[in-house]
């Protein structure tokens, strides 16, 4: 290999060493990116759950309640009217908390679900971004020991890599693997 050669040979690798770490940088931005959107959605997805919990604590007290109140009517069936008004409303009231909390926790439980897809979307995406790092990583590490060496067998071997980060980054993005 003639010195001129041998030169613009370098100047393509520190090139291509170069753009492929920019896009080891894009790479890593997205996979923080997924990293935090899944930190976020379990931890509004553990908030979720904990609000449906004690949304169910809330159902299950009115449940014992009226169960009580229910029973209490029945052992006296000659109470005077107006108590026999009061338990009845008093159960009817109960029945709507609980019918209440049943929707509620319906509507929390829907909400937390969501999260947790949304967690599940993030983890994969990000795991994919992670896996096209890697790639590039090697590619750039391979790169550079290609100019060190003066080996291009090890550059070209590091441009092949980089098909492996395409592959990953967009399937991050398209998930189609």
């Amino acid at each position: 290999m003639t010195e001129q050669t041998n030169d613009k040979w370098l100047k393509g690798v520190a090139l291509t060493t170069a753009i492929l770490a920019v896009f080891a940088a894009v790479t890593t931005l997205y996979l923080g990116k997924y990293s935090s959107r899944a930190i976020l959605s379990q931890g509004l997805e553990t908030n979720q759950w904990g609000y449906f919990q004690s949304k169910s604590i809330k159902q299950h007290t009115y449940e014992i309640q009226k169960q009580n109140l229910e029973l209490e009517r029945l052992a006296q069936p000659n109470m005077p009217k107006a108590a026999a008004l009061k338990y009845d409303d008093t159960i009817a009231n109960y029945a709507k908390n609980i019918q209440r909390y049943e929707k509620e926790k319906n509507e929390i439980k829907a909400s937390a679900e969501a999260h947790a897809k949304a967690k599940a979307d993030a983890q994969l995406r990000g795991g994919h971004y992670g896996y096209g790092l890697i790639f590039l990583q090697i590619a750039i590490m391979l790169s550079s020991v290609a100019a060190l060496s003066k080996q291009k067998y090890l550059w070209y071997i590091g441009l092949m890599a980089t098909g492996g980060w395409i592959f990953f980054f967009l399937d991050a993005i398209y998930l189609f693997y």
